[in-house]
Formats: C-alpha cells, sequence, structure tokens
C-alpha cells in the first residue's frame, strides 16, 4: 500500500530555512504527481506547491512565489519542499499528498494518498 512520510519540520526563526522531504513507499505507478499542502492553525488546508514526475508544476499561492521550490528524486521516490526565507505565517503542518498521473490537481480532493504532516513553526 502506498505510504507517504514527511519529515523536516521544526522551529525556526523568520527569515530562515528549511527542507522539508516526503518519502513515498508502496506506490505502483510509473508516474505519480505530488503536492504538497499546508494547514495554518484556525485556518482551511491550502496547496502550496505540486511537481509530477511527468513534468507538470503547479503553484496553488503567490505568497510562496520565489521562497519556496519543489522538487524531487525519483531513484529514492522522495520529494523536497525548500523553503526560504520564512515568515511567520508559513506556519502550518505541512503535508505532502500523492496522485497516479500526470496532472497536479488543482484541489487537495484530487490527491488520494497522504502524510501525517510535519509541523512548521515560525517564530523569533
Amino acid at each position: 500500500q502506498t505510504h507517504l512520510q514527511e519529515s523536516g519540520g521544526g522551529l525556526v526563526q523568520p527569515g530562515g530555512s528549511l527542507r522539508l522531504a516526503c518519502a513515498v513507499s508502496g506506490i505502483t505507478y510509473e508516474y505519480y504527481a505530488i503536492g504538497w499542502f499546508r494547514q495554518a492553525p484556525g485556518k482551511e488546508r491550502e496547496g502550496v506547491l505540486c511537481l509530477s514526475n511527468s513534468g507538470d508544476r503547479l503553484e496553488y499561492v503567490d505568497s510562496v512565489k520565489g521562497r519556496f521550490a519543489i522538487s524531487r528524486d525519483d531513484s529514492t521516490n522522495t520529494v523536497y519542499l525548500q523553503m526560504n526565507s520564512l515568515k511567520p505565517e508559513d506556519t502550518a503542518v505541512y503535508y505532502c499528498a500523492a496522485e497516479p498521473g500526470h496532472v497536479c490537481y488543482y484541489s487537495s480532493e484530487g490527491f488520494r494518498y497522504w502524510g501525517q504532516g510535519t509541523h512548521v513553526t515560525v517564530s523569533s
């Protein structure tokens, strides 16, 4: 069965950086999209970035433009979210999600498999 495990969260000061990792195991599809989503306290979950291994890419929110980047290492089935210039408003639980196929879906409902999440706190 498909399993996703996030890691790399923690406490960081404003302006700092973190790299989150999403390890994907048990997936039997050659092509799949991985999306990073986040949910801040008291807010709805929102998409951050998505990348499929056929090249489809989606940036869900403008607030991460120029600061966050997504990459994947298909040899290890790991997808990374590099987060730079972090702000307090980036504080959230970050989730990775996978969906077989070539497409990054606009809605989180398009993703079938989800990790448990990793906490990111940006605070001085």
